[in-house]
C-alpha cells in the first residue's frame, strides 16, 4: 500500500515562490522534435487483426486514432523487418521488407497515410549495429571465407591459440557467454571467429567498411522514400569498435566501473560513430518534413552524451541516466540540471523517458521495495512482488513531473494505462535471449513486453480475437484495459490526455526551466516551465503547495481536501496566485 501521509501538521509551511537562476531559457526555435512526445509502439504486443496471437502493423493503424488522441506527434515503431524472430526483431534479414508476421509493405504504406491523416509522423527503428545470421551479407560471408569482400562486411578474425581455439578477445555478449562464435569454413574444417555484442544470431557489421555505410544509405533512402519521418537508432553507441580488438578489463556492456571508464571501453563511443551519424543528417536533411534521428546512445557520463546530437549529428538522444536515477529528489534534480546544461551547450533538446521495451516499466520499478533475489533485467514469481497501489502512484507523479520538462519525451506503450510488468510469467514462456544463454541466470525483458488490455473479459483482454496471445498477459490486468479507463475521469488514461494537452497548449517543450528555491524539505522538488509550477512529493508527508490553482494532478487524491497540501508520491502543475 503507498505511504501513509503523516498528519497535517506536520506539513512545512508554505513557501514563497522563490525561483534560482534558470539552468534552461526558452527555446528559440519552433522545430517539431525540440518539443515532441513520441510513443513507442512494440509491433508484436500492440494489436493483432490476424488471429495469430502476434500484433501487426494493421492492428496499429486500426488503433492509430485513439494514440493520436492522446496528443502525441510520432510513433517509433520497434522492428517489423524480416527476421528469424530470435531477438523479437532486433536481428533482421532483410531491412527493405515487412516480416509476413507483421504484415506487408502495402500494410505499412497504409500506416503512414492514416498517421498523415491524423498528423503523426512514423519513425522506423534501425539496426545497424548487427543483422541476422539469416542475412544475405551473413550468408555470402560464410560461403565465400577468410579474405573476401563478403567477410569484410562484418568482423571476423582468427582465434588465439596454438590451433586457433580461443576466440580474439575476451569481449562478452550482453545477452551473456563469450562475443565471439566460430564458424566451419565450406571446406569442414574449424574456422574463424565473427562478432556479435549480441546473440550469436546477430553478427556485428563491420563498419571500418566503407561498404557497409553505402548499403544502410540505401536501406534509409528506402524508408524515407516511403514516408518515414525518421529513425531511432538502436545500439548507436557500438558500431564502430577499437580496430585492434583489445581485451577489457570492464563491464561487458561498457558500464563505467572501477578503473574502466566508459572512455576507454574498445567496443563503445569510438569517435568514427560520429561520421556515420553526419552523413546520415545529411540523408535526412535532402527530404523535406524534417526526418528525425534518435541515438539509443548509451553513454556516460551525461556530457559525453550531447557529442550525439550535436548540430550536424542526431536531433536527438535518449535520456537514460534521467531513466535510472530513481525516486530521489536531489538525484532528479542533479541529473535534469547537468542534462540541460549538457544539451543546451550543443543547441539540442533534452530528451526525457521512464519506460521501454528494454527496462522494468516504471510503475513496476517505483512499487518495488525490496530488491530482487536474482539478477536479471526484469522480476519473476521467486522475487518479491511489487506494491501495484504504490508504483502506480509513483508512476503517475514521475511521468507528470516528466511531461512538465523543457523537450521532447519519449512513452512506451500502455504506461498511459499504468501497465507494470509481468512480474509473475512462467519461466518456461519467456523468450528474451537473455534467459536462454545465461541459463535462466538473468530473467531477460519478456515482462515489459506484454500485449496491451484493450477491453475487458476477452482471454486476451482485447488484444487477439483468437484467444491467446504471444506470452499472457497478468491477471491484474483486467481493470486495466483502455476501455474501461476511458470511462474513469479519475483514470491514468485521463491524466495522460490532460497532461499532453495542457503540455501542448502551454508549450511547456519549448520552455524554461527555473527551479524553486529550498522547498523546506529535501524530498519535494519543483519548478516552474512558462509561469507554470510542477511540483512532485517525493516524501512521507504532506507538504503545503503555493497559493495558487492546480491545473492538474497525478491523481484524484494528489491534493487533500483543502487544496493546499500535496500528499506523498502526487505531483501538481500550479498556476501560481
Amino acid at each position: 500500500m503507498p505511504q501513509t501521509p503523516e498528519l497535517a501538521e506536520s506539513a512545512p509551511p508554505a513557501q514563497h515562490h522563490r525561483l534560482e537562476s534558470p539552468v534552461h531559457h526558452a527555446s528559440t526555435h519552433d522545430d517539431w522534435w525540440r518539443r515532441s512526445v513520441i510513443y513507442q509502439v512494440y509491433p508484436r504486443s500492440f494489436r493483432d487483426t490476424t488471429g495469430n496471437g502476434v500484433g501487426d502493423l494493421p492492428g496499429i493503424t486500426l488503433e492509430l486514432p485513439k494514440i493520436a488522441s492522446l496528443g502525441v506527434d510520432a510513433l517509433w515503431l520497434s522492428p517489423f523487418f524480416a527476421s528469424p524472430q530470435r531477438d523479437a526483431g532486433y536481428d533482421v534479414s532483410d531491412y527493405c521488407a515487412v516480416d509476413p508476421l507483421f504484415g506487408t509493405l502495402g500494410d505499412f504504406d497504409d500506416l503512414v497515410a492514416e498517421a498523415n491523416r491524423l498528423g503523426v509522423k512514423i519513425l522506423v527503428d534501425i539496426v545497424p549495429n548487427h543483422c541476422s545470421n539469416e542475412h544475405l551479407l551473413f550468408a555470402r560471408a560464410l560461403a565465400q571465407g577468410p579474405g573476401s569482400a563478403a567477410r569484410e562486411m562484418f568482423i571476423f578474425r582468427d582465434g588465439r591459440g596454438e590451433r586457433g581455439d580461443l576466440p580474439p578477445n575476451n569481449w562478452q555478449s550482453h545477452f551473456g557467454g563469450s562475443a565471439w562464435t566460430r564458424v566451419t569454413e565450406a571446406d569442414g574444417s574449424p574456422g574463424q571467429y565473427y562478432l556479435h555484442l549480441f546473440d550469436s544470431s546477430q553478427p556485428d557489421f563491420n563498419w571500418d567498411n566503407p561498404a557497409v555505410g553505402d548499403e544502410f544509405e540505401h536501406i534509409l533512402r528506402f524508408w524515407l522514400d516511403r514516408g518515414a519521418g525518421g529513425f531511432r537508432v538502436d545500439v548507436a553507441h557500438a558500431l564502430v569498435k577499437d580496430a585492434a580488438l583489445p581485451d577489457w578489463g570492464g563491464t561487458p556492456d561498457g558500464s563505467p566501473s572501477p578503473g574502466f571508464p566508459f572512455s576507454d571501453a574498445p567496443m563503445f563511443g569510438r569517435p568514427g560513430v560520429h561520421d556515420v551519424f553526419r552523413r546520415w543528417r545529411g540523408i535526412c536533411e535532402e527530404y523535406d518534413g524534417e526526418r528525425v534521428l534518435c541515438a539509443e546512445a548509451n553513454v556516460h557520463p551525461i556530457e559525453a552524451m550531447a557529442d550525439w546530437v550535436r548540430s550536424d549529428e542526431m536531433h536527438q538522444s535518449f535520456n537514460f541516466p534521467f531513466l535510472h536515477t530513481g525516486w530521489d529528489a536531489q538525484a532528479l534534480k542533479g541529473i535534469i540540471t547537468r542534462s540541460l546544461n549538457a544539451f543546451d551547450a550543443v543547441g539540442a533538446p533534452s530528451t526525457w523517458v521512464l519506460s521501454n521495451h528494454d527496462v522494468a516499466r516504471h510503475a513496476t520499478r517505483f512499487g518495488t521495495v525490496a530488491p530482487a533475489t536474482r539478477p536479471g533485467d526484469g522480476l519473476g514469481p521467486e522475487d518479491p512482488q511489487p506494491d501495484l497501489e504504490l508504483g502506480l502512484a509513483r508512476a503517475r507523479a514521475a511521468t507528470l513531473f516528466m511531461l512538465g520538462l523543457p523537450g521532447g519525451a519519449y512513452l512506451y506503450q500502455g504506461e498511459e494505462l499504468g501497465l507494470g510488468d509481468h512480474t509473475e510469467l512462467p519461466h518456461p514462456l519467456r523468450q528474451d535471449p537473455t534467459y536462454a544463454r545465461t541459463n535462466g541466470e538473468r530473467l531477460g525483458r519478456d515482462g515489459c513486453r506484454v500485449p496491451l488490455p484493450w477491453t475487458p473479459g476477452n482471454p486476451t483482454l482485447g488484444f487477439s480475437d483468437a484467444g491467446e496471445a504471444w506470452i499472457p498477459q497478468p491477471a491484474t490486468w483486467q481493470h486495466l484495459t483502455r476501455e474501461a479507463q476511458e470511462l474513469d475521469p479519475d483514470s491514468t488514461l485521463w491524466m495522460y490526455r490532460n497532461a499532453l494537452g495542457l503540455r501542448r497548449a502551454r508549450n511547456l517543450g519549448l520552455g524554461d526551466l527555473s527551479w524553486l528555491v529550498d522547498t523546506g524539505t529535501p524530498e519535494v522538488l519543483g519548478f516552474a516551465n512558462g509561469g507554470l509550477l510542477v511540483i512532485m512529493n517525493l516524501g512521507n508527508a504532506q507538504f503545503t503547495l503555493p497559493e495558487g490553482t492546480v491545473l492538474q494532478a497525478s491523481s484524484a487524491t494528489a491534493v487533500d481536501a483543502t487544496g493546499r497540501l500535496l500528499n506523498p508520491d502526487s505531483t501538481v502543475w500550479l498556476l501560481p496566485a
